[in-house]
């Protein structure tokens, strides 16, 4: 049975995930409907900041009521946001209530699920489960901009059509895995035979120093790989790249998305939290600075490849770290708040790339200072981080 869990855990990431695509539906909705690029850039945003911000009730509501019931609301959610949106005939106002509120929230509901099911039925390999069951997220760009661009330019159907056709298969998909969603018996051999008593989630534990650490690790990372792929094609056209290969370069990105969730998971698995935190820090920073080396095409590429990588690290590194520090039983309720600060990261990164670009003419001051941004985190937390548990057991 945990395999069958972990596989829809895994689709249900995928599915969930194609909100990185966003960028295939940006050309038609302002040539055809007229939406500004920064109206589009909102519903992103905004999608990313509400998706986030729900994770927190989600979790409760996980708890309460278990993780079948918590992933079928999101996929609910999820499908009729977009099936709203198709409706929406390209008003701005409904395409922000469908798309970032209604969709935004089932994600929300949605992607917390596998995080905390697959760590209960794996105990003993929470890093490598993690980033398994989150590598779908970093991949479904690929899946959906695959599929939009196949729909949109070789069927010549109109985007409010693949919003209706996204809600609708897509949103099957979400819902037949949420139906396999199921947690472990409480007397099964999966469970560890030394789980520790539940803790009690208090204001000390939220204001602890391993746990803020945990938080400025997320922020960090997260804000400089947003950075990035928020603004991926301009960059890549600045530093030389053709139209094509530059698009190349999204896909590029996620791909190493989706192995840095795999690899760092197994590699926190191996060398502990501290180390795993500053080692993906220190990656991530170092694999940016590439970027700003002189533009060959095959470097470029290296160098968004392992961008995407140390990005990756940011949604498995972080989430098994809980797990180290206190149980699994109140990860459903603390990643959600340190979850926040990806989606602080969206609010901020991408808009301040453009900003920085619009000013100077250039991304290459943006990505140095986001890249040394991560650098300097990276022993900060290596230094500070406390070898002892967040609170006593």
């Amino acid at each position: 049975m945990k395999w069958v869990v972990l596989c829809a855990g895994c689709l249900t990431q995928m599915i969930l995930g194609g909100i990185y695509a966003w960028s295939e539906f940006v050309p038609l909705l302002t040539n055809e409907y007229g939406l500004t690029s920064s109206q589009c850039g909102l519903i992103f945003g905004a999608t990313i900041a509400v998706f986030t911000s729900v994770m927190i009730p989600a979790g409760r509501f996980l708890q309460r009521h278990g993780a079948r019931l918590t992933a079928t609301v999101g996929a609910v959610l999820f499908s009729g946001g977009y099936l709203a949106a198709s409706l929406s005939q390209g008003n701005f106002f409904l395409l922000f209530l469908s798309l970032s509120v209604i969709t935004g929230a089932g994600i929300g509901f949605g992607y917390i699920c596998p995080l905390t099911v697959c760590m209960q039925w794996f105990p003993n390999k929470k890093g490598l489960v993690t980033g398994v069951s989150v590598a779908g997220f970093g991949a479904g760009a690929i899946l959906l901009s695959g599929v939009a661009e196949h729909l949109l330019v070789t069927r010549d159907m109109d985007v409010m059509h693949v919003f209706r056709f996204v809600g609708l298969g897509s949103g099957a998909i979400a819902l037949c895995s949420a139906l396999l969603m199921r947690e472990p018996q409480p007397d099964s051999h999966i469970q560890s035979h030394n789980a520790p008593v539940r803790p009690v989630l208090d204001f000390n534990l939220l204001t602890s120093r391993n746990f803020l650490l945990l938080c400025l690790g997320m922020f960090c990372g997260t804000f400089a790989g947003l950075l990035v792929v928020g603004n991926l094609k301009p960059i890549a056209l600045s530093l030389g790249l053709g139209s094509s290969t530059a698009t190349l370069a999204i896909s590029v990105f996620a791909l190493g998305n989706a192995i840095g969730r795999i690899g760092w998971g197994q590699v926190h698995d191996r060398v502990g939290s501290r180390l795993a935190i500053f080692l993906s820090l220190a990656f991530l920073g170092l694999s940016m600075l590439l970027l700003l080396l002189p533009p060959v095409p095959s470097l470029v590429q290296a160098a968004v490849l392992f961008t995407g990588i140390g990005f990756g690290g940011c949604f498995v590194v972080y989430a098994a770290s809980i797990v180290d520090q206190l149980g699994i039983d109140l990860f459903p309720r603390l990643y959600p708040i340190c979850f926040l600060w990806y989606g602080l990261a969206a609010l901020i990164g991408p808009p301040l790339g453009g900003i920085v670009a619009d000013a100077t003419g250039s991304y290459g001051i943006s990505i140095a200072m986001s890249a040394l941004f991560v650098l300097i985190t990276a022993p900060l937390t290596w230094f500070l981080f406390q070898k002892k548990t967040l609170v006593r057991l």
